[in-house]
Parts: C-alpha cells; sequence; structure tokens
C-alpha cells in the first residue's frame, strides 16, 4: 500500500462492478435495526402494522432511490448528493449536508465498533471491549486502505453472510409457522393467529407513526450505492440494475423477515426478547441458535461500519474537491484511495468511540442524535436535487430522451418523495426519544451555515478567481 505523497493527485478508480455496488447498499440497511429492532416495531406497531410500516418505508425508498438514479448516471461522482445539492439547490446547503452526513456516519462506525465488540463478549467474556473495538478499527481501517475493489469485495462477503441467514430465517420460519416443521416442545403451529389476535392498529395511528419514523431509518444507507457511483464500471448500467436489485430485495427481505417474526412470537413478547430471530431459531431447534444469530449480527455490525467508514471518507473527498474542506483531503493513493480522509474519518469515529466508553449518557448520546438526523436530511436532498437538476436541464435545451436514467412521472413522483422524506424529518418532534435530534441537529445546520458564508464563500471566491487568472495567463500564452 502506498501512502500518498505531498505533489500526489491521483484520482479515484473506476473497479466496482454491479455485485459490488448492490451489496454495499444492503450492508448499509441490514444490520442491528433488523435483526434487534424489529421486535420493538412489532409490539409498538403489532403484527399487521409492523408490516405496514415497512412497506410505506419502502416506498419511500423507491422513490428517493428513483431520483438518486437520475442524478448519478448523470453525473457519476464520488460523494453524489452533496455535489448535486451544492450545484443545483446552493453551496451553504451543500457544506451543511455533506458536514452532518459525514458526521453521522463517523459516529455511527463507532456506535457499530462498540456493539461489536460487545457481541464479543459472549465467546470471550474476560477481554475487554475496547480491545475488540481497536481490532475491528484496524481491519476495516485496512480493507478500505487497500482500494475501492477490496472494500467492495469485504463489503459483498459480509453482506452475502446476513442474506443467508435471513433466507434460511424465512425458509425455517415460515415452514414452523405453517405446520410444515414440528416447533421444540410440542408448541402448536400458529398459521395466522397472531395476525388476527389484536387487529390492524392495536395502539392507534399514533403508534404506527412514530415506528415508521424508526422503520424510514433503517432502510436508510441505500443511498450510498450515489456515493460509489465514481468508482463503478459502467455507471450508466451498474446504478440502474445496482437501485432496482437493493429497492426489490430490500423490501422483499424486510417484509418477508417481519411477517415471520410477527408470525411466530405474540405481540406482547415481541418487544422485550432480545433478538427475535434467536428466538424463533430457538423455538425450531436449531442448535446453538443464539451463537449463530451472535455471529451474524457481529457480521451485519461490521458491514455497516465497513460501509459508513467508506461513505464518510467519500464524502470528505467529495467536499474537499468542492473546496469546503482542506485541500489535503482530496489526495489519492495509487490504488485510488483518498487515504487522508480516510486516516480522519477513522480519527473522528475513534474519539467518538471513546466517549462511548467515558460519557455514554451524554457527548456519546448527542453524537448518535445527530447521527441520525443525517441520512434523512440526505435523503430530502437527493429528491430536491433531482427536482431542480430537472427543470434546470430543460431549461437549458437539454432533452429529456437523452437521459440514460429516468425518473417517471416528473415531477409528480420526485415531489411526493420529498413531502415523505420531510414528514418523517418532522416527525422527529412527535417522538420523546428522537427529539433530541432535532435539538442538536439544528443548531449544528445554522452553524455551519454561518462558518460557510463567514469563512469558506471568501476562501472558494478567491480560488475560482485565481483559477479563472491562470486560465486566462494560459489562454494568451496559447495565443502567442
Amino acid at each position: 500500500m502506498q501512502l500518498p505523497e505531498n505533489n500526489q493527485t491521483h484520482e479515484l478508480q473506476r473497479t466496482m462492478k454491479s455485485r459490488h455496488l448492490f451489496m454495499i447498499s444492503l450492508g448499509g440497511v441490514i444490520g442491528s435495526g433488523l435483526f434487534l429492532g424489529s421486535g420493538y416495531t412489532i409490539s409498538q406497531a403489532g403484527p399487521t402494522g409492523a408490516i405496514l410500516s415497512y412497506i410505506v418505508g419502502g416506498f419511500i425508498m423507491f422513490l428517493t432511490m428513483l431520483c438518486l438514479g437520475e442524478l448519478s448516471v448523470a453525473m457519476p461522482v464520488s460523494g453524489s448528493f452533496q455535489t448535486y445539492t451544492t450545484k443545483f439547490i446552493g453551496p451553504g446547503t451543500g457544506f451543511a449536508l455533506g458536514w452532518l452526513y459525514w458526521l453521522g456516519w463517523a459516529v455511527t462506525v463507532a456506535l457499530e465498533l462498540l456493539s461489536a465488540g460487545q457481541l464479543m463478549q459472549r465467546w470471550f467474556p474476560h477481554v475487554d471491549v475496547w480491545v475488540w473495538s481497536a481490532i475491528f478499527a484496524i481491519v476495516l481501517f485496512a480493507l478500505n486502505a487497500l482500494s475501492a475493489k477490496a472494500f467492495g469485495e469485504a463489503e459483498f462477503w459480509f453482506s452475502s453472510i446476513k442474506i443467508l441467514a435471513i433466507i434460511m430465517f424465512i425458509a425455517l420460519g415460515g415452514a414452523a409457522m405453517f405446520g410444515l416443521i414440528h416447533m421444540k416442545g410440542g408448541h402448536a403451529a400458529p398459521f395466522l393467529s397472531n395476525f388476527t389476535a389484536h387487529g390492524i392498529m392495536p395502539h392507534g395511528f399514533t403508534a404506527l407513526i412514530i415506528t415508521m419514523i424508526a422503520v424510514n431509518f433503517s432502510f436508510q444507507g441505500t443511498e450510498l450505492i450515489g456515493i460509489a457511483a465514481g468508482e463503478s464500471e459502467e455507471p450508466e448500467k451498474t446504478i440502474p440494475k445496482s437501485i432496482k436489485q437493493t429497492v426489490w430485495r430490500t423490501l422483499f427481505f424486510f417484509v418477508l423477515a417481519i411477517f415471520v417474526v410477527a408470525g411466530l412470537i405474540p405481540m406482547e413478547k415481541a418487544g422485550v426478547v432480545e433478538s427475535p430471530f434467536v428466538v424463533v431459531f430457538d423455538s425450531i431447534g436449531i442448535p446453538y441458535a443464539a451463537d449463530i444469530m451472535n455471529f451474524v449480527i457481529l457480521t451485519a455490525l461490521l458491514s455497516v461500519a465497513n460501509s459508513g467508514l467508506y461513505a464518510a471518507t467519500r464524502m470528505l473527498y467529495a467536499m474537499s474537491k468542492e473546496k469546503m474542506a482542506s485541500p489535503d483531503l482530496t489526495k489519492v493513493t495509487k490504488n485510488g484511495v483518498p487515504f487522508n480522509a480516510l486516516v480522519l474519518t477513522l480519527g473522528i469515529a475513534l474519539l467518538s468511540l471513546l466517549s462511548g466508553f467515558f460519557a455514554e449518557k451524554t457527548v456519546f448520546v448527542w453524537l448518535l442524535s445527530v447521527a441520525g438526523l443525517g441520512a434523512q436530511v440526505g435523503w430530502i436532498s437527493i429528491t430536491a436535487s433531482q427536482i431542480a437538476f430537472r427543470r434546470k436541464y430543460i431549461r437549458e435545451g437539454g432533452k429529456v430522451e437523452d437521459l440514460k436514467f429516468k425518473t417517471p412521472l416528473f415531477p409528480i413522483l420526485p415531489i411526493i418523495a420529498l413531502t415523505l422524506n420531510v414528514v418523517v424529518l418532522s416527525s422527529l418532534a412527535f417522538d420523546s426519544e428522537q427529539r433530541l435530534a432535532l435539538y442538536l441537529g439544528v443548531p449544528f445546520v445554522i452553524a455551519c451555515y454561518l462558518i460557510y458564508h463567514f469563512k469558506i464563500k471568501k476562501n472558494r471566491e478567491q480560488d475560482g478567481t485565481e483559477e479563472q487568472e491562470l486560465q486566462l495567463q494560459n489562454d494568451k500564452k496559447m495565443v502567442i
């Protein structure tokens, strides 16, 4: 591995294939939210309500990814929607979004490393959590520092393990649910009795809405397809294919898995179990069910951390290219890795991790709250940027039929997507546990706007003037 020299200005390399993009997006989505949090969703919204929540959340994801598809095929750049926001909405908004999204993923990496270390306590109770967190951090850093292809290959196998576990769970759980295989202890197959016992919305419409907030957040990570667009082979082919695969397969896995969990675990018990997946495997009589799921969840956590480290590094690189961060962060190794951006991102993640040990009830909670906001604001920016892009494209004489990927029913679907994403963000105010995200996120965004207008804007304008003067000098030399 070659470190970047002072004068090194290599570019990112287009080495990732369609299968890498697909698994990267799944890697950011299928994590502890599904394996650990699905029981809470069922206990709050009820079995049928939980499925409805996931379908609605999947619909919002589908519309948002259609908007991202058009943008990332037309302009396949690393960092994607931060660049689109800067170009089509405004540089101040792009600056605030980029830093919010970057911080969100950096803190998420810390959370996943902390959680992975805690899971290892099951097998190695005498080894401190921080030791495992450090080991996993070194491994993920090495994978990301090698090359984009090495990261993509690692993510492919991480995600493959998760998908295999979900397929096994759906097949075996579904068979037990309908009496095709016998459950441990001679319990009768429940069939659809858990769905009919409490009605569609046992805790009312409000509970359903609050659950939908959490569900929508669980789908976030699919936007990583856009961030990886600048390093994908033939983006006009791989991006649309990856988006279609991700949307339908993610929705398929989530909805079917929730259907099986809700069918086998009564609603009143679903919210108190550690992992509903462990309970289901154990009820079928699979030996070492808890150990198997502990391994799968560990893989899921490392997968999300791996994707998060990649996403945050590319976002920092994109902001540096836009002159919104230090120019040193644009330096790329011969293998196409923004090494300085990677080191800074992991450094902030490790500082956040320290707060998880020493200030977990204050600083760490604050950081996590801001982190949860970044992805939702990112989805809003994607839909708003697509509307602004299409209008500008037509206004400047572009033909819609020339676009290689088009968001259908423009502007109806993008406006619906933008509205639903704003509603989800606004709904945070009605959930006492999520409200802290708004209390901390809004001042953070305001601070970013102030920093941009009082410092970054002047630097960008000065750099732009210098570039124009340099270009004029070159033009004069060419004439002479």
